[in-house]
């Protein structure tokens, strides 16, 4: 717990030249240079060959999130522009309950140009299946550093779902500098993007194709998916000197008990596809050590908070830990687990269920480059990698090239 309550968050930039940042990503997906990492050995290829480095043993597990268009505008008859960001449903608080709702809902948001919008409610107006539609927005009480929005449209053959689709902006990241185009709503989600509820996206999957995923299968490669909905709070930077003041966002995810049987019954390697999915598995493993100690734990009592994983000396192991969080599933007649997680993961954390991990290049000073430093187990090994990719023309961030780490 000390080691990583005083980390250092400066230990952890690099120079990364506006240039080296991916604005657009490549005409073919799979076309991305691909960075391995093998047992301290440093190799290059494309990533349409990543299937010559799984084994049929493995177990690949993808976040099949799907990114919403979370960013609304609004202007006021003064003229002033209000952008409305959708972060997380508040109510109905489900998600897909959420954007089935007709009429109205209620959401956290970010709110730009705050000081504008001082009182009363805002609206826009669109077209829903050739209809008209008219918008409002009307905040309610802060909620954290955001607010809650309530929304209405009045209309009860209309879905809050279809109301993004129509009104919403997709959020792609803001180290992009520029604004969204038409072909990021095809470029910035996976291909197996399933499951609305992201405001950003799992981007180590955005290089896969289905003719890469087929060859995947092809092996006997077991593929799996998870679901955590990538926050805003992703792109939030680290700004206190020690991580120890750095406060994590809540993510929201949904893993289905046939999945973590796979994952116990797996022979081989499981590799989590991007950090989004190695946040969700490592979870898994804390949420079985609660259903240990509290058989019958609700919902948000199987949370993991961000500092429990630094708590104490776990000797669990994660078979038994999984196993628990599975018979937890069946007593309760459980089919999809759905919790939260705010863990971070940084160095001096001891993985418990990723043996390889597939990612992108992260942003200097960031958590997700303190959750590969972790895997990694040594700081000048990210330092190597990090320092191989700038000198070897790889594409940085979201849009960019990727690595399969396999320590």
């Amino acid at each position: 717990m000390e080691e990583a309550l005083h980390i250092k968050i400066k230990e952890y930039d690099y120079p990364l030249p506006e240039a080296r940042i991916a604005k657009y990503p490549l005409p073919e997906r799979s076309e991305s240079k691909l960075l391995v990492y093998r047992s301290g050995h440093i190799e290059e290829t494309v990533f349409k060959n990543i299937s010559g480095y799984i084994s049929p043993d493995d177990m690949l597990v993808f976040n099949n999130t799907r990114v919403i268009q979370a960013r609304m505008h609004f202007k006021k008859e003064t003229g002033a522009s209000i952008e409305i960001f959708c972060l997380e449903p508040y109510c109905p608080k489900e998600y897909s309950e959420n954007f089935a709702a007709v009429s109205s809902c209620k959401w956290i948001c970010m709110i730009g140009n705050l000081k504008k919008w001082k009182e009363g409610r805002l609206h826009c107006n669109f077209n829903v299946k050739g209809r008209d539609i008219t918008l409002w927005a009307e905040r309610e009480q802060a909620y954290g550093t955001g607010h809650i929005i309530n929304f209405q449209w009045g209309c009860d053959d209309v879905t809050f779902a279809e109301i993004l689709d129509s009104a919403g902006e997709l959020p792609i990241p803001p180290y992009l500098n520029r604004a969204t185009e038409e072909s990021d709503k095809k470029t910035y989600q996976t291909v197996y993007s399933k499951i609305d509820g992201s405001v950003a996206a799992p981007t180590a999957g955005l290089h896969f194709t289905e003719k890469v995923l087929d060859d995947i299968r092809k092996k006997g490669t077991k593929c799996a998916e998870i679901t955590l909905h990538v926050g805003a709070g992703t792109f939030k930077p680290v700004k206190s000197e020690d991580i120890c003041n750095h406060e994590m966002h809540t993510e929201y995810i949904a893993v289905k008990r046939e999945t973590i049987e796979q994952l116990v019954q797996n022979k081989g390697r499981i590799i989590a596809v991007g950090t989004t999915s190695v946040r969700t598995l490592e979870s898994l493993y804390y949420m079985g050590l609660t259903t240990i100690d509290s058989p019958d734990a609700t919902e948000e009592q199987l949370k993991v908070a961000q500092w429990r994983p630094y708590s104490g000396t776990d000797e669990t192991s994660t078979e038994e830990a999984l196993n628990s969080l599975i018979g937890y599933m069946h007593r309760h007649n459980i089919e999809t687990l759905y919790s939260s997680t705010q863990i971070i993961i940084a160095p001096g954390y001891k993985y418990r269920v990723v043996d390889a991990l597939i990612t992108n290049f992260h942003q200097p000073k960031s958590t997700l480059l303190l959750l590969v430093s972790a895997f990694l187990g040594d700081d000048s090994k990210w330092k190597d990698i990090y320092s191989y990719a700038l000198s070897h023309d790889f594409r940085f961030l979201s849009y960019g090239d990727s690595s399969l780490l396999m320590p």
